[in-house]
């Protein structure tokens, strides 16, 4: 007997055939063999490479490169020679990319493009209807690299996510059948409508980019990108994030609504097809792990880094918040200002750096006290008056430190 589970709310469908090699995903416009991971009695496990089929492309498994029809690859990243100025004109083409259905939103589009780059994870909160799941999937399709979606629904199961151990009757073994966490990039769209249950099932993959499923750990591919969209008015039929996940995210950012020339513009291009549809990959997994590795090596000068951990603290401290912000966030708050610098061609930090990503990578993590609600302060106004209020270091933030 083989037992296939199929994930309730996902966007995809998983069919079963007699032969449990040919676990097939179907998404739109793309057909995915799953990887077949068989654990084994001593915990190890076997897998087949995941190769996918779209529009006469096959992307190779070994380094994210394209591959085209005639056999010929593009896209294919060195890793030893991403320059600060490179790592920008690759960002620049990812943003202009978003920007074509994103419209009048460049801050919010290149803040996503910065989580990606920083190697974190990215929550989106704002009222309905203003295009946060057009975001998310429009980053997604701007890169090429497997993706996923996830409809969170309060059904959803935990195994729906990450996967599920089946019992293969012919070979007398258990076969994981991974779930959608299994992509570069995860699009988890209204994820306060799953219960805390399922929503807890990824934290062990935004932290630790890993798996585990009955005592068996599955390594996830790189680069790994949650996106996560949220409703913060609708709370009918919700379950709030906890502090733990909320904390596991890097930025959270909200589009607001556009301006009156936008709205034109997105009346113009919804007339006749949907705009997400003519977005074309502009850079591989490949070349983003690259980008990723140059960012790491982006300079922060021993002040500014005594800068970032004082701010931080500051909302340990501050008579307004209930919760500061953990020391996880100090680390985000690094590498959020060093991919922030790279984006600008740069090869090491500037102060305006961290203070330009302070808001999105510390507002959602910190808990204000009740008489500070009362007083209807927000803790993106309340990490503005940290900023003020904190010294920032003066003179060069070369690699030669501040003088």
């Amino acid at each position: 007997m083989i037992i296939v589970r199929q994930p309730s709310g996902a966007n995809a469908r998983m069919v079963g055939e007699r032969d449990t090699d040919r676990i097939v995903w179907h998404t739109r416009g793309r057909t995915t063999r799953a990887p077949r991971l068989t654990a084994t009695a001593n915990g190890g496990r076997v897998s087949t490479p995941r190769t996918s089929v779209a529009a006469g492309e096959v992307r190779a498994p070994d380094n994210g490169a394209l591959q085209n029809g005639n056999g010929t690859t593009h896209g294919a990243a060195e890793f030893g020679d991403w320059t600060p100025a490179r790592v920008a004109e690759a960002a620049d083409r990812v943003v202009a990319e978003v920007e074509r259905v994103v419209l009048g939103k460049t801050d919010v589009v290149a803040t996503a493009v910065l989580t990606m780059l920083a190697g974190g994870h990215l929550l989106v909160e704002d009222v309905p209807g203003v295009g946060k799941t057009v975001l998310a999937k429009a980053l997604a399709r701007a890169v090429d690299c497997s993706v996923s979606r996830v409809q969170f629904t309060p059904d959803l199961l935990p195994s729906d996510v990450t996967g599920v151990t089946v019992y293969d009757r012919r070979t007398a073994e258990f076969d994981f059948r991974p779930g959608p966490v299994f992509a570069n990039l995860v699009v988890a769209d209204e994820i306060n409508r799953a219960s805390p249950k399922t929503q807890s099932a990824l934290l062990e993959c935004m932290e630790e980019q890993q798996v585990t499923v009955d005592t068996t750990t599955y390594p996830l591919g790189a680069p790994f990108m949650v996106l996560a969209t949220q409703n913060p008015v609708e709370m009918e039929g919700t379950y709030p994030l906890p502090e733990a996940q909320r904390d596991r995210f890097t930025t959270r950012i909200s589009l607001g609504y556009p301006h009156r020339d936008a709205e034109l513009a997105i009346i113009e291009g919804h007339a006749s097809n949907d705009p997400i549809e003519a977005l074309r990959p502009v850079c591989s997994a490949a070349e983003v792990r690259a980008m990723i590795a140059g960012i790491h090596r982006v300079h922060i000068a021993s002040e500014l880094r005594g800068y970032v951990v004082d701010l931080v603290r500051s909302t340990r401290r501050s008579p307004l918040i209930r919760l500061g912000a953990s020391p996880r966030a100090t680390l985000h708050l690094v590498r959020a200002a060093r991919a922030r610098a790279g984006m600008a061609g740069r090869d090491h930090v500037l102060p305006d750096d961290v203070q330009a990503v302070a808001v999105a990578v510390l507002a959602h993590r910190l808990l204000l006290t009740g008489q500070a609600r009362a007083d209807r302060h927000i803790p993106g106004d309340v990490v503005g008056q940290l900023l003020e209020q904190l010294p920032v270091p003066r003179g060069s933030t070369s690699r030669h430190g501040l003088r």
